[in-house]
């Protein structure tokens, strides 16, 4: 009982000592090991987080058993341990990296100023109403389609690898770009700032093995630029018909015209200046409580 109170004594103490940096200094080692722990579970980096976790476990093993050659080996293997993490983790770490570049707690207030242009606003509705359309005829003729949306992240690599247009989004243009007899067809098209910059561009691959059967190349390279950038990707599957959406390393599947709008519209559509968000609120609640 004596021992069992001056434990307890020492733990009222301790505890009493906690200051609160002490607090927050806790708080932020456990809100970046539960994030670590989300992403790695949410990537194919799982796998290889399980095999490093195994190999740490057999060398204290080793260790504790004094197997000396087992211990001589993994001790060279742990020597450049980091750097192989490094190779092995590098989507992973690239993806984590541009995800917390484009966190708009600073990034708005940095680079965001040239999305508050009202000409741009109008010109990338426009865009989304051509898109749209032709999205839909498009999925009626079972014509294959990737549009990609640049939003903040610079897609200058993507657009050098396709044949640089510079013209207005139509439906005409896309459904001239997408007609399987055109030499663009296969590629993906790039918009920027509401205009079409390059068409029959390559796009990189997503790695992702819960990818169903039923999607092809088109939606493995639509979540592929998803993952590497903050782009709103819009896929029309040849087999199907299928309007998708893909953002984030999410694809949003079976989307008709307008759900599809609804999406661009909130995604790509540039913001209007912050002092204006208060009346832009009370605009939309006063036309919503008119419909009801």
């Amino acid at each position: 009982m004596d021992k069992l109170g001056d434990t307890f004594s020492t733990v009222v103490y301790n505890f009493k000592s906690i200051t609160p940096s002490d607090v927050l200094d806790i708080i932020i080692v456990a809100f970046v090991v539960y994030e670590v722990i989300i992403f790695v579970r949410k990537t194919r980096a799982g796998q290889i987080a399980q095999g490093a976790l195994f190999l740490l476990f057999t060398y204290g093993f080793a260790r504790y058993f004094d197997l000396r050659t087992v211990t001589w080996i993994l001790d060279n293997i742990l020597q450049l341990g980091f750097l192989a993490m490094v190779v092995m983790f590098q989507p992973e770490l690239r993806r984590a990296l541009e995800k917390l570049g484009r966190t708009d707690v600073w990034v708005s207030t940095l680079f965001r100023f040239q999305r508050t242009d009202p000409s741009l606003r109008a010109q990338w509705k426009k865009a989304a109403v051509a898109i749209c359309d032709a999205a839909e005829q498009l999925s009626d003729t079972h014509t294959g389609a990737l549009i990609v949306l640049e939003r903040r992240v610079n897609l200058s690599e993507i657009i050098r690898t396709g044949t640089p247009l510079n013209a207005d989004v139509n439906c005409e243009m896309l459904g001239t770009i997408f007609y399987e007899g055109t030499p663009l067809h296969d590629g993906a098209v790039v918009v920027r700032d509401g205009m079409l910059k390059a068409a029959g561009c390559l796009l990189p691959l997503s790695n992702n093995l819960e990818i169903g059967k039923d999607m092809g190349t088109r939606h493995r390279a639509a979540l592929g630029m998803s993952e590497n950038s903050d782009a709103v990707i819009v896929v029309v599957s040849e087999e199907t018909g299928i309007i998708s959406l893909a953002k984030n390393g999410v694809l949003i599947r079976r989307l008709d015209r307008q759900s599809l709008y609804n999406l661009l519209e909130e995604d790509i559509a540039p913001s209007e200046p912050e002092k204006n968000s208060q009346s832009r609120f009370f605009g939309r609640r006063k036309a919503n409580e008119e419909k009801t």
